[in-house]
Parts: C-alpha cells; structure tokens; sequence
C-alpha cells in the first residue's frame, strides 16, 4: 500500500483503510447479477468489456430518466423543469425536427449557453437518431461557420448571442437548412430562422406541452450519436466522431466510482431506491464540453439528479445557489475549486450541503486536496481524468483513495484499460516507467470526422495514444506527469511542467500557476512562470523563485515569474491557454 501522504488527515482514514484491494473491489461490482456487472461485446472487430446494465442507445436513456417523473431536472435563474416537463419538450421538438426533415445520421449543432434548451436540443436530435454536434459557444463567428461547415450540419440552435456571431456567415454553409433561435428578444426576418419558443413555450411552461410520441427510428450501440470538437490547440479543431455507447459508458463509470469508495471503505454498498434523497449538482463547465454532457449531464438524467446551471461562472453567486439549492456537488476544474475555497464571502454562505467537491479536465496540486479536506470536512474531494477521446470519464480518483494518493488521478475503469508505451510506440513500458498513455475501453470514438489521417495517427486497434505522458503504479493508479507537447528542454535536461507547478501551488498565496517555455539561444529554453496570488496576499518573484529551490534541482526554477490580475485563461476543457501565457515572455519590457 502507498504510504499516506497526507499526515494531518490520517484520522480521515477508517480502521485498516483499504479493507480489500482496488482489484478485489473491481471484482465484487462487476461480477454477475451485480449493479455494474460486465460483458464482453465485439466493436468494429474489436472485443471490449461492455456494462451489462446501462441504456444500450439514448432513445433507452430517454425512456428512463422519463420514469423519474415530477422530480425536478433542470434549474436556470427562475426556470424550474420537472422530469416529465422536459420530456414532453423533447418529444415536441423531435416531432419538429423530423419536420424538418432531420433523418438518422444527419447533424444538428447546438450552439448556445448552458439553458435548459440545451439538452432538449441534444435529446431531442439523439432520439431522431441524427448526429449531435455541440460548438464551442465561445467560438467567433468564423469558427462557428467552420464547424457547421465541416460537420455539414443541417438544423442549428442557438441562442441569441450566437446568432449575432453566425447571422453573416449563414450563407456560407449550404447544408445548413434551419436555425432555432432561443431568448432572442428581436425579431428575426431571415427566412431560415424560427424562433424555439415558438415551438416550445417557455420553460416553465413545457408541462403545458401535449405528452408527445417516440420517433419510430430505430437505434443500436454503436451507431453515431455525437461530434464533439477537439480543443484545437494545433491546427483545426477536429471533430471526435461518438457513439450511442461511448456517450453512455459514463452512467456506469460514475456510479461505479462511488461504490468502490464504500468497499474500500469496508461498508456495503446499499441498493438503489427511488425514495433516495436526490442528488443536486451545481454544473458550471459548458456542456458543449464532454465533460459537462457527457460525465455530467447524462448520469445526472440516469439517475434522477437535479441539475443546476449557472450563466456564467461567479464564485459568490455559486456559493449563493449552493446555500438556496442546497447542492450536494460542486467543481468541475480546479480552478473553481480554488475560488470557492479562498473567496472572502465564503463564510458567509451555508455550503454545508456539499457531500463531494471534485473537478477534471485539467492538472491539480496535492496542495488543493489537503485544503478540500480542510474547508469542507463534510465533502470529498474527487479528481478524474479523461479526454474528448474518451468521451469523458476514464479514471477515477475519489474520497480516502485520493486523501491518499492525492498526485493521481485514480485508476482506470474496471470496463477500461491502460497501458504505458514508449513515445515511438514501439514497447510497453513497465509499471513506474513515465511514458505516453495509452487507452482502451468502450467509451473510445470511432475517430475524426471526415479526417482518415488525423484517425490513423492516434487510434491503433481500439487504442487511442493520448499524447499524455503518465507513469502507473503497482495497483493501477494512473499519475498524469504532463503533456508530451508541452515538456520543455533546457540544455538536454527534461522539465516537467506539472511538477513545478505543483510546488508553486504548494506556496500559500499562490491560486493559479503555468510554466511556459522562454526560448534560449543556446540551451534552447528555460522555463518561466506565470502567476494569479490568492486574494489578500503577497509575494515577491525573488520569493517564489527561491521557494521552489528549496525543492526542485536549479534547472527547473523558473528564471522569471510574471504575475497575472486574474485566474488564467483557459479552454472550455479546463486547460491553461499557454500560448497567450508563452505571450507574456516575449513583449518587450
């Protein structure tokens, strides 16, 4: 067993933590007659280990989160959406898309804020059975003709702001046939443009709605069901082509995560009951992004949970919704984690409703772990990892497993594998050995959309290279060490950026930190910092620096720090904008 790294917060641990191993625990869930228990499926001529129990298609997921009833599923400002309210929008609008001509195959982009007319798009096109293609909502007007273009989407909705972006650039997709325009005030003369609510009404009024019928199409497994764009961080963004069983994976993978904990633990996993008391998330990553629709929004709607959106992110106005909502869950990157953690108001809000606080699409500090364990003694901490690739949730890390190896970001699925190769590909490395990951599992796409190359270089026999390099330990936790592309080299001597900015985040006023590359004539480059302080503090450069001499080798402090007014830029997915901070080191002084 690896030795607890988190000495202050043993007392967290119960009497002879772990009482079975991570293998036997695996074992007991998933073995026959069991919640999570597994088949072996064969994939475009590939064998897979499956979840036996979960929606085959997202016409049976429908069919199921319907059951749910008059609990509430959505929350937005003053809308409030009950199960079967959402439902009968759902039907209602797939009746107009099949109006408007959406057959099985065909792509339907939804381009707008997390509202609750987000997943009635995204359900009602699923069920039609057409390909659902979400855009980045903080795409320009260029980009967002570039993926109505190239998925060759033929219905969008959106809402008003990114109606304003792609108005000029519609005549520019001519595939492109219908727009549903939603909370656009104006109205709107171009002829291919309706208004949603004229289809739907308004939230509060969907249980207004005639109760509707299920379009006759029939849907498999593996059929397309999802493009979802690829951050695009090199070149074009490329569109991760899904399926009905990649989407789903995530309902099984979730639940799984939770029970193992309990084993762990040595208690018994109780059976599931419909007089549970509802678990209520605070979502606040875009559900354009695989990991607020995928690893959010389609367990939530499994398993009955409330969801609760947020216009944009505020910290205190989350603490609010926390306290009015009474949420049971909240994260999403650790970025988020760390403001609610530091803001100044944060005493003055109830948050004792919070039964976990976890996050993913981006590296976290052991540091964060240690103060969730702090700030919120009631909640705990989780971190996962996954990618567009994978359709989210791959790994794993949860509750006293991650107290203890708080570095890691869990182990893989039990449905999934891993394994570590070198970056030629060539040889499978041995357990300890930093190398590139690679995955395996039912959740991995197809490949890129109408991008055979870009699908031959990174899928090799059901595996997807991940461009992560990562090392495994002896029962199976997967410890992300950074990203291949982004390891900087000075003088020969390998910098790995996620450890130095790991002992930055070790240093108390530090909230935010990146390590970029500044070039060198002749070492090649040498890493810098860039910096966000939590409020109310201060700290030098001079400081910082020979902080992280105390703890690193002297090639890998940074040679200069820039400090940044806010929380660093990000992607949709979490991920630090490192270009814009690379930026920062080359303007003139």
């Amino acid at each position: 067993m690896t030795t607890n790294t988190l000495p202050a917060s043993a007392s967290l641990f119960p009497l002879g933590w772990p009482a079975i191993s991570l293998a036997a625990a695996h074992a007991q869930l998933t073995g026959p007659g069991e919640r999570f228990e597994i088949e072996e499926v064969t994939v475009r001529g590939v064998k897979i280990r499956n979840w036996k129990n979960q929606p085959r298609t997202m016409r049976e997921l429908f069919l199921t989160m319907r059951t749910h009833g008059e609990r509430e599923f959505l929350v937005y400002e003053d809308d409030r959406v009950t199960y079967e309210a959402f439902a009968r929008a759902v039907l209602k609008f797939a009746e107009e898309l099949q109006i408007q001509g959406v057959r099985k195959g065909d792509r339907v982009a939804i381009a707008m804020r997390n509202l609750p007319e987000w997943p009635v798009a995204f359900f009602a096109a699923g069920i039609c059975g057409a390909i659902i293609t979400p855009l980045n909502a903080w795409w320009t007007g260029p980009e967002l003709e570039y993926g109505l273009k190239n998925s060759g989407t033929i219905v969008a909705i959106v809402d008003g702001e990114r109606y304003e972006r792609i108005a000029e650039h519609l005549p520019n997709c001519p595939d492109l046939a219908r727009v549903y325009v939603v909370r656009e005030p104006d109205e709107i003369s171009h002829p291919m443009v309706r208004h949603l609510e004229d289809v739907l009404r308004v939230p509060n009024d969907w249980h207004k709605l005639p109760v509707g019928t299920m379009p006759n199409v029939q849907l498999e497994p593996d059929d397309d069901a999802t493009i979802f764009y690829t951050s695009g961080t090199t070149g074009k963004p490329k569109g991760a082509l899904g399926t009905h069983r990649n989407l789903l994976t995530n309902i099984g993978t979730a639940g799984l995560v939770q029970s193992r904990l309990l084993l762990r633990r040595g208690e018994p996993v109780p059976p599931i009951s419909p007089d549970d008391p509802q678990k209520i998330g605070l979502l606040v990553v875009p559900l354009f992004h695989v990991t607020g629709c995928s690893a959010s929004m389609v367990p939530t709607a499994f398993y009955g949970n409330k969801m609760v959106l947020m216009r944009k992110w505020d910290a205190e106005k989350a603490m609010e919704l926390i306290q009015r909502e009474k949420v049971t869950s909240a994260g999403g990157v650790p970025t988020i984690a760390w403001q609610l953690i530091e803001h100044p108001a944060r005493a003055n809000y109830d948050l004792s409703s919070l039964e976990t606080v976890s996050y993913g699409g981006a590296p976290s500090a052991p540091e964060l772990v240690r103060r969730i364990v702090e700030v919120f003694p009631q909640a705990k901490p989780g971190n996962g990892w996954g990618m567009t690739e994978t359709s989210a949730s791959f790994c794993g890390n949860f509750g006293e497993d991650y107290i203890n190896r708080p570095d890691s970001c869990g182990p893989a699925s039990p449905v999934c594998a891993v394994k570590i190769m070198s970056v030629d590909g060539i040889r499978e490395l041995p357990i300890g050995e930093v190398g590139e990951l690679w995955a395996f599992g039912p959740q991995i796409i197809k490949g890129y959309w109408n991008n055979p190359e870009a699908t031959a270089q990174t899928f090799i026999d059901g595996w997807v290279k991940t461009g992560d390099l990562a090392r495994v330990d002896e029962e199976g936790f997967v410890f992300i060490v950074d990203r291949a592309k982004d390891i900087l080299i000075r003088g020969g001597e390998n910098i790995y950026c996620i450890q130095v900015e790991s002992v930055l985040y070790d240093h108390p006023a530090v909230m935010d930190a990146a390590i970029v590359g500044i070039p060198h004539r002749t070492l090649g480059e040498e890493p810098g910092a860039v910096v966000h302080l939590k409020p109310g503090t201060q700290v030098t450069e001079d400081e910082l620096r020979a902080f992280v001499a105390t703890k690193l080798a002297a090639f890998q402090v940074p040679v200069k720090i820039k400090f940044w007014p806010e929380p660093l830029p990000r992607n949709p997915a979490g991920k630090i904008l490192k270009k814009e901070m690379r930026a920062v080191f080359a303007e003139k002084p």
